[in-house]
């Protein structure tokens, strides 16, 4: 079976993980949509996943197929979910032509009737080296040429590209150039200036230089709902609120009240009646909050639960201490979730605007 060479691809990879590669696929994807129509998406080797109709989905597949809607199998968008034991199996037999194979098919299918796909790729060029799989090895089996996101900055930023680019050459990959994501907004001009005269010498093209937006690293609701395995005690429609602060409830309700504002997740102990009512006062008045979490394995009181089945904010839940709840949410890696749709707006408003698409379509 001939991989399909004719559809044009780019596989968008990273110096390393968490640097916005996702972010800047979801922006390219909007873009690429709205030059093309008929867009593809492939991320051929997912580590996060979820099981979708007993398949092992990457969880970026799911979001670009529910924001998109391309109209493609999950199952091809995804062919190969890295799952806890994957590694060990291939060691103790190898399977290398059986997943190269995968892969192809499953990029043939999703090139289909496209007349574009965007392949990503998973954390740095060596990712995948253990079972013969490295983001370099991959963009070589696609026939893609390759776009590096890396985190703002020169020296540091230039360096890591350096080296992830031998990699890619030795796999005989084309890098045509580095996006530079999570730029300090007042850094701007100064880091594009420089960044492309340093890229320049290695013989890249800087093709954007994105602003850092704190909004996209904050996390939502629904996703500290999901870490903490907490119930939901109320529904009200708000369960994507970002979580800009939070404010543990252990002192007295005046205090407390003092701290509340739009955007705080408050961490209560369940048998705190006086700050949870002091709460509930604050939002009747008009107030707002991105979320209450009530903790401590306490049994709320019937007059709490009555209060927080008319709150206009999400009450979660939760057995796990107040202390143990925030730092569980400070350190979320937050993942752009399909319901959050005032960060996926945001995203596409930024790659439009800070990344030359032209130049990506010009060296391709």
């Amino acid at each position: 079976m001939l991989l399909n060479t004719t559809t044009p691809r780019v596989f968008i990879a990273a110096t390393r993980q968490n640097d916005g590669k996702t972010t800047n696929s979801l922006g390219l994807l909007a873009a690429l949509q709205a030059r093309f129509g008929q867009v593809g998406y492939i991320k051929p080797v997912g580590q996060r996943f979820v099981e979708i109709d007993a398949e092992k989905i990457d969880e970026d597949s799911v979001l670009m197929d529910r924001v998109f809607r391309l109209n493609c199998p999950l199952v091809d968008m995804s062919p190969i979910a890295v799952e806890p034991d994957f590694t060990r199996k291939y060691l103790q037999a190898a399977n290398y032509e059986t997943l190269v194979k995968r892969i192809h098919k499953a990029f043939d299918r999703v090139a289909w009737e496209k007349d574009f796909v965007l392949c990503e790729g998973t954390g740095h060029a060596g990712v995948g080296s253990v079972f013969d799989l490295s983001n370099a090895t991959v963009a070589r089996l696609l026939g893609a040429k390759v776009v590096i996101v890396t985190r703002g900055g020169i020296g540091l930023p230039i360096d890591e590209v350096t080296l992830n680019c031998a990699l890619f050459a030795r796999e005989g990959v084309e890098v045509i150039g580095v996006i530079l994501n999570k730029v300090l907004p007042e850094k701007l001009e100064y880091i594009a200036e420089f960044a492309e005269k340093g890229l320049r010498r290695k013989g890249l093209k800087l093709l954007g230089v994105v602003p850092h937006q704190p909004m996209l690293s904050f996390p939502t609701m629904d996703l500290v709902r999901e870490d903490l395995g907490a119930k939901e005690l109320n529904q009200t429609g708000q369960i994507h609120n970002i979580i800009e602060h939070v404010v543990i409830g252990a002192m007295g309700p005046t205090r407390a009240s003092a701290l509340f504002r739009p955007g705080v997740l408050l961490i209560v102990p369940a048998d705190r009646d006086d700050i949870i009512k002091a709460a509930g006062e604050y939002l009747k008045g008009g107030g707002k909050l991105a979320g209450i979490a009530l903790s401590d394995d306490i049994a709320p009181s019937g007059a709490v639960l009555k209060l927080t089945r008319g709150l206009p904010c999400p009450v979660l839940m939760t057995p796990l201490d107040s202390y143990m709840v925030a730092s569980r949410v400070h350190d979320l890696i937050v993942k752009i979730r399909p319901g959050d749709t005032e960060k996926i707006r945001l995203v596409q408003d930024l790659i439009a605007k800070h990344v030359k698409l032209d130049k990506i379509l010009e060296a391709i």
